[in-house]
């Protein structure tokens, strides 16, 4: 039975999840599913660079009674920092500026993948075949988190959270680089296409170091919205240097799980987004996509 909100109580909303369509290990249905049984009121699908499950999502949101914002996670870099940019109700179209760069990127990440696991074959014990049992779907882009499944069914690996302080880190000599587009180009994409940019978990531990300010000031002058202050990789003081930032800029704050089903920690609901705020992303888009209700 759904744990969600009564009415009159706060509402439950989780602005960052992922399904099978990327790199999470739960189909659309059973991830919404999973959302009420969560207790929560709004979930928002942001799969990496793909749009892929959004057509899932009706049925998801009739059968669960959760709500859906249709996202994505998008892809950017800055030199050697790899950062992610939330875009919650962009348009799907597959002309915009937006879904070319992700296709682009989609492309390179697939090349990147292949070339990776045949650095790590030298020194552990995988193979490409290793890898691609780890995809659930077709239309799925091979990334370093079906890597690092694939090193834990091998025993190289306890869990995905070691493979990427480890084997997969950015500073580590496995590590290859892919194409994605700047990160103020992203954000400059994503209000072109009628969306609305939420910085994704800009302290993550996944990258060797935070963020960089001065980097916050160039997408905040490309048009960026928010900033998801909330998520389990930002400690007390990470979230509080984030808020200041927001505060200082007007941004929005969010918070989401940044739930990937098993293949990583983080569980539906344990970082929340104010409905306020979700009032103001649904009025600043602009693309006609909607907040699918039950």
């Amino acid at each position: 039975m759904s744990e969600r909100s009564d009415a009159g109580a706060a509402m439950r909303i989780d602005l960052h999840a992922h399904s099978s369509c990327s790199d999470g290990t739960s189909t659309v249905g059973t991830l919404f599913d999973d959302a009420s049984r969560a207790g929560l009121d709004v979930l928002a699908l942001t799969d990496h660079d793909t749009v892929s499950g959004w057509a899932e999502l009706p049925a998801a949101v009739a059968a669960s009674g959760v709500a859906a914002v249709p996202g994505i996670e998008v892809s950017s870099e800055s030199g050697t920092l790899s950062v992610h940019v939330l875009a919650l109700l962009p348009d799907s179209s597959e002309r915009s500026e937006l879904a070319e760069e992700m296709a682009r990127a989609r492309a390179s990440r697939a090349d990147r993948a292949r070339r990776m696991v045949e650095l790590i074959a030298r020194d552990h014990p995988i193979t490409w075949e290793d890898v691609t049992g780890q995809v659930a779907g077709e239309q799925t882009v091979i990334g370093r988190p079906h890597i690092a499944d694939a090193l834990v069914a091998r025993g190289a690996i306890a869990d995905r959270s070691e493979a990427f302080r480890e084997i997969l880190s950015p500073s580590g000599p496995y590590y290859v680089p892919y194409y994605a587009p700047s990160p103020a180009a992203t954000v400059a994409a994503i209000r072109a296409a009628g969306g609305v940019s939420v910085l994704a978990h800009p302290g993550s531990v996944t990258r060797d170091s935070d963020l960089p300010l001065d980097l916050l000031e160039e997408m905040v002058a490309a048009g960026l919205d928010g900033i998801e202050v909330d998520h389990r990789e930002h400690d007390g003081a990470e979230r509080e240097r984030l808020r200041r930032f927001a505060r200082t800029h007007d941004l929005l704050m969010t918070g989401g799980s940044d739930h990937h089903g098993t293949g990583k920690p983080n569980a539906l609901g344990e970082e929340l987004t104010a409905a306020s705020v979700l009032a103001q992303i649904s009025e600043r888009a602009t693309s006609g996509t909607e907040i699918l209700r039950p």
